[in-house]
């Protein structure tokens, strides 16, 4: 029944353009009509060019959010074990979470160079963190009820960690990875805008501002939100699937 719903906001946001492009509110080569600009969208994803762009910046997407979830998770789950340990680096995962991605493009750029590795890693690095503290955060805040009852019928750290813990950190885990993902796409867009590249959706965006293809750079942005919209929905599924025991 809900997401019948789903569709009033998209056709609230058309609405609300089209009415500000009607009026010229916003001078109408600084803001092209909605339908011009849904109509660009469409030329970019069923064109060549458009879909290389698409396939080079979600290639580099996958990459960064596969690096940090293998980095992250089991890290995020050793430190979530031990609290004592986890309070020690919790300054160090702070400071670097809390630290703009953006700051960070030097460095990766002087170790990696003007590579495709430099922006697939300041974007792994950053969504790794997020993952590390969401993940670390489920073990540590995981209900204790339930530890002390296992711990009362016997069963050892091993068993304790593998069949309650992991489990208790699944929902908060599943947060962090919804967050990386998004983390991941909004890097990597803005390191093809910024550093050397001819492929890829942010490189696209920087393109067609410098020149002046407005309808093409909104065209853009709009499916640079519909991709993050989608990688959120897939995961938000995929938790409500697989994780429907939390709300017992």
């Amino acid at each position: 029944m809900k997401h019948k719903y789903a569709i009033i906001g998209p056709v609230l946001l058309l609405l609300i353009w089209q009415i500000v492009y009607s009026l010229q509110l916003i001078d109408p080569f600084f803001l092209p009509s909605p339908f011009l600009t849904l109509k660009t969208l469409w030329d970019i994803v069923t064109s060549g060019a458009g879909l290389i762009d698409l396939a080079a910046t979600l290639k580099r997407v996958v990459m960064a959010f596969a690096i940090a979830v293998v980095i992250g998770m089991p890290m995020g789950l050793l430190l979530g074990a031990s609290e004592r340990v986890y309070r020690s680096v919790e300054f160090i995962i702070d400071f670097f979470r809390s630290t703009p991605a953006t700051a960070l493009f030097p460095l990766f750029l002087i170790i990696f160079g003007v590579t495709d590795e430099s922006k697939i890693a300041v974007a792994a690095f950053a969504s790794a963190l997020i993952i590390v503290f969401n993940t670390a955060y489920g073990v540590i805040h995981g209900k204790k009820s339930r530890i002390l009852a296992a711990k009362i019928m016997g069963a050892s750290r091993l068993q304790i960690f593998r069949s309650i813990i992991l489990w208790e950190s699944l929902p908060q885990t599943f947060i962090g990875l919804r967050n990386a993902v998004s983390l991941s796409l909004v890097v990597i867009v803005v390191t093809e805008m910024f550093i050397g590249t001819n492929q890829g959706i942010g490189h696209r965006i920087i393109d067609a501002q410098i020149k002046y293809d407005i309808a093409d750079m909104y065209a853009s942005i709009l499916l640079t939100g519909i991709i993050g919209y989608i990688f959120n929905a897939v995961f938000l599924i995929a938790e409500r699937r697989f994780l429907k025991w939390t709300s017992k």
